[in-house]
């Protein structure tokens, strides 16, 4: 521990070297989640309707990983973080099926988080809390982009943990700043979600986005939601207008927020955007 303690570099390498690895798993997670939560829902309504579910178990561990193409089951060395990707050239080694790039820019994208964080707040369980903050809220905005989902299953733990570590006093935090952030946090866009349904009859956004919010602000504060909203909705607007130019997004095509508010939580974690602004005023 001395010898992380005197020599950053060696810290943040270490920690870089752990994120690879939890982005190889964080891959997994945004791929098989959303399978998880579609075959529960069949599952649920095979029940509802008398029949017996017939599909085979599918979770974060079963099957094994496998390539999608051929369905072969890959060996250890075909997955090590960004090596394998680069030693295989970016295809399957039993197929030659290509393989997304986005699985090594995922992890490399980890573990530059997890640098961070061990550069920003040391050799401490604080740093540890941020990085794994910081690997749910990439979880949230990938599976989100791709499927306009934000499970519970992430955002519960999210908000819960958020809650705990600021009783616990690993952040910054207090607990009652924890507290009603959440508790603003989800509100906010509830509200702003019921106004927009009785102008328009439609929905705005789903109920995920709500949860999001929330666990920011049980990480964040209260006093950060401003800058979170704020951000979060000036990136979204940059993006659609760039998409309409291009011809990207169609007249009442439905967009995901949760990457945009996964962004501006990072953002505000790491550098307290709007903090100038809005602490003087609201603390």
């Amino acid at each position: 521990m001395d010898l992380l303690q005197n020599h950053p570099v060696l810290w943040m390498s270490v920690a870089a070297l752990l994120g690879l690895q939890f982005g190889s798993f964080l891959n997994v997670v945004v791929w098989r989640l959303p399978v998880m939560m579609q075959r529960e829902w069949e599952a649920e309504l095979a029940t509802a309707s008398g029949q017996a579910s017939t599909a085979p178990v599918f979770n974060l561990s079963t099957p094994s990983s496998h390539c999608t193409s051929c369905m072969t089951p890959l060996r250890a060395r075909d997955l090590v973080p960004v090596l394998s990707y680069l030693w295989l050239k970016g295809r399957c080694a039993h197929c030659g099926a290509h393989v997304s790039m986005r699985y090594p820019l995922v992890e490399l994208a980890v573990a530059a988080m997890w640098a961070f964080c061990a550069a920003h707040w040391g050799l401490s369980f604080e740093a540890l809390a941020w990085a794994c903050f910081a690997t749910l809220l990439l979880a949230l905005a990938l599976i989100d982009a791709d499927t306009m989902l934000l499970p519970d299953a992430l955002t519960q733990p999210l908000l819960w943990v958020g809650l705990v570590v600021s009783a616990l006093g690993l952040t910054q935090v207090k607990l009652h700043d924890s507290f009603w952030g959440a508790v603003v946090g989800y509100g906010f866009l509830w509200l702003v979600q019921a106004v927009f349904g009785l102008i328009s009859g439609k929905q705005g956004m789903g109920a995920g986005d709500f949860k999001l919010l929330a666990a920011l602000g049980a990480w964040l504060g209260w006093f950060a939601l401003p800058g979170v909203v704020l951000v979060s909705s000036l990136l979204a607007v940059l993006v659609a207008i760039v998409m309409r130019v291009r011809g990207q997004l169609q007249s009442g095509q439905a967009l995901p927020f949760g990457p945009y508010l996964a962004l501006a939580g990072l953002l505000t974690a790491a550098f307290e955007p709007m903090a100038m602004f809005t602490q003087p005023f609201i603390r």
